[in-house]
């Protein structure tokens, strides 16, 4: 079968995906949409999938540039011909081949196409409920995505629903199945707090910011480390030097120091590594006692869930994306939305149980591991996509157009 992949960039969710489809039995062609800002992932496409070049994936794509986009995406189709399309998310990719009649489509939706974008404007909404309605299936995350879905009018029945989940083997806990601190005098060791979202407004950095300040106050020995960059840099660089929080803990020049463990060690304060590699990424949440997040909207949250499967609690605000995932007092904590007050007191709380009970944040870290096996396993989930696309082309045919 011919599988034609479309997506609006390249990023680490793609490259899980198509290299998935490239170890099946299926010819996979990748078209990119775009090409935004900076590097979203770092490792090659999978050999096995070819790129198709066209109108599309060099730059940041318009709302002028639909016309003729659609009229290239047509002469890619006729051109590979596919014998499906997988594309997302729903107001971007898909909305393309929804306008160019192919089918079968299986839409894919990204969580933020359906939380945030689709309630944007009347356009906005539009554009959802006319790719569903000419989605022949479409991929979500989570339940809170299905329900939206749903809501947008797509049938129940033709909606498939199951995290993407990470490669267990890659995250893992440390081999000595410990945070990496408590080798360290509690008292003394700094309590390390990892953000690993992306630094814009509808994932809460600000807040993530404002309530470390003012937990550091009561507790100096804190660390921040937040990884990745994003538009609001200059923001949290300011909110963190003009509480002299930068001092101890570094900028994204500074050299990292590892231990004989080959974990990174930093002092208290905040440290911006910057972009950090797909191999690299175990160490750092390794080196953490807690993974933080005040995201606004999410649906699965990627890194959450690599987090999880190397056995860290969690301190996430409590949507619906998360409640899924974290369960208070069992592998971490919620906090409500936006509430700096509510999250700054969490950390301190947090901090107070790996000094203090020991033994009940090892039982979450474990907590947080088993679930990850247990829901978020890659390799068995992708097998449930694969069985779809048999039912949606049985016979491999063609279905152009119509």
């Amino acid at each position: 079968m011919k599988l034609l992949y479309f997506s609006r960039d390249y990023t680490t969710h793609d490259h899980r995906f198509l290299s998935a489809l490239a170890q099946s039995e299926h010819q996979v062609y990748f078209l990119r949409l775009e090409r935004r800002g900076h590097q979203l992932e770092d490792r090659p496409l999978p050999p096995e999938v070819q790129q198709i070049p066209w109108a599309g994936g060099s730059a940041p794509a318009a709302l002028g540039d639909g016309p003729r986009l659609l009229n290239n995406l047509k002469r890619v189709i006729r051109q590979v011909k596919p014998d499906l399309i997988q594309a997302g998310p729903l107001q971007r990719s898909a909305f393309l081949v929804a306008l160019a009649g192919f089918h079968p489509l299986v839409s894919m939706s990204w969580g933020y196409d359906l939380i945030h974008d689709a309630s944007l404007n009347a356009g906005w909404r539009w554009a959802t409920r006319f790719t569903l309605k000419r989605s022949d299936l479409m991929l979500g995350d989570c339940n809170t995505i299905r329900q939206l879905a749903i809501s947008y009018g797509m049938p129940s029945e033709r909606i498939l629903t199951f995290p993407w989940g990470i490669d267990l083997q890659h995250f893992t806990p440390s081999p000595s199945g410990e945070a990496q601190t408590e080798a360290f005098n509690p008292g003394q060791a700094p309590f390390t707090l990892l953000s690993a979202r992306s630094w814009e407004p509808i994932y809460g950095v600000d807040v993530i910011a404002r309530a470390f300040v003012k937990a550091a106050r009561l507790r100096p020995n804190l660390r921040l480390v937040m990884l990745g960059n994003g538009s609001q840099a200059a923001m949290l660089r300011q909110t963190f030097l003009s509480n002299g929080l930068l001092g101890t803990g570094g900028s994204a020049g500074d050299t990292l120091d590892s231990g004989a463990d080959g974990q990174p060690h930093w002092g208290p304060g905040v440290l911006f590594p910057g972009q950090i590699s797909y191999a690299d990424l175990p160490r750092f949440y390794r080196s953490a006692d807690l993974y933080i997040s005040a995201s606004h909207s999410d649906g699965t949250s990627i890194s959450l869930l690599e987090a999880m499967a190397c056995g860290l609690p969690a301190l996430v605000s409590d949507i619906p994306g998360n409640q899924e995932w974290v369960t208070s007092g069992e592998n971490g904590w919620l906090f409500p939305d936006g509430d700096v007050d509510a999250l700054a007191q969490a950390i301190l709380q947090a901090a107070e149980q790996r000094d203090q009970q020991p033994e009940a944040r090892a039982a979450m870290a474990h907590k947080s591991r088993q679930v990850a096996e247990a829901r978020a396993n890659w390799k068995e989930n992708i097998q449930l996509l694969l069985d779809a696309y048999k039912s949606l082309v049985p016979s491999h045919q063609n279905f152009l157009f119509h």
